[in-house]
């Protein structure tokens, strides 16, 4: 008979259990997740990004792993995960390009074959940098206008 304060790697796995498992379930979790600023989503618009442009650029952050590994996936596997055609993949990563989000850096073989191109996503870091603090300065303005707004008297004194 074996309890968890007996077993000392039942207890590592239980304490390892993230927010995201108790969240998302061990199985799914299981299958991998990516770590995106919530930023991206907030400042969507001021990024001048479509919804389908958005997508591109998650899928892109899904396969961005390690800082100084930029992603290479397939235009032809962007299209099967967003159920949209490669040239219209080509045209959105190339408008985020010209937007200085993106930046496709081309890659070839050892046999001078074309491969997947590298997509370099510091155009995007950066512009999210340079908004951040205007987002965070709003954020503390709303919670002093509610703060103010929460004391006897409100708005008026």
């Amino acid at each position: 008979m074996s309890s968890n304060a007996e077993n000392p790697t039942t207890q590592t796995k239980v304490a390892q259990k993230t927010a995201a498992n108790k969240k998302w379930g061990d199985e799914v979790m299981k299958l991998g997740f990516c770590m995106i600023p919530s930023l991206i989503f907030r400042a969507q618009r001021r990024l001048g990004l479509n919804p389908t442009q958005l997508a591109i650029l998650l899928q892109l952050a899904d396969y961005w792993w390690e800082a100084d590994n930029k992603p290479f996936p397939s235009k032809q596997s962007l299209s099967e995960r967003l159920g949209i055609g490669t040239r219209q993949i080509q045209r959105y990563i190339a408008d985020m390009e010209k937007a200085g989000l993106v930046k496709r850096i081309e890659r070839f073989g050892d046999d001078k074959r074309k491969l997947s191109n590298h997509y370099d996503l510091s155009g995007l870091v950066e512009r999210l940098r340079l908004l951040e603090q205007e987002f965070t300065d709003l954020e503390k303005e709303v919670k002093a206008k509610r703060q103010k707004v929460s004391r006897p008297g409100g708005l008026q004194q």
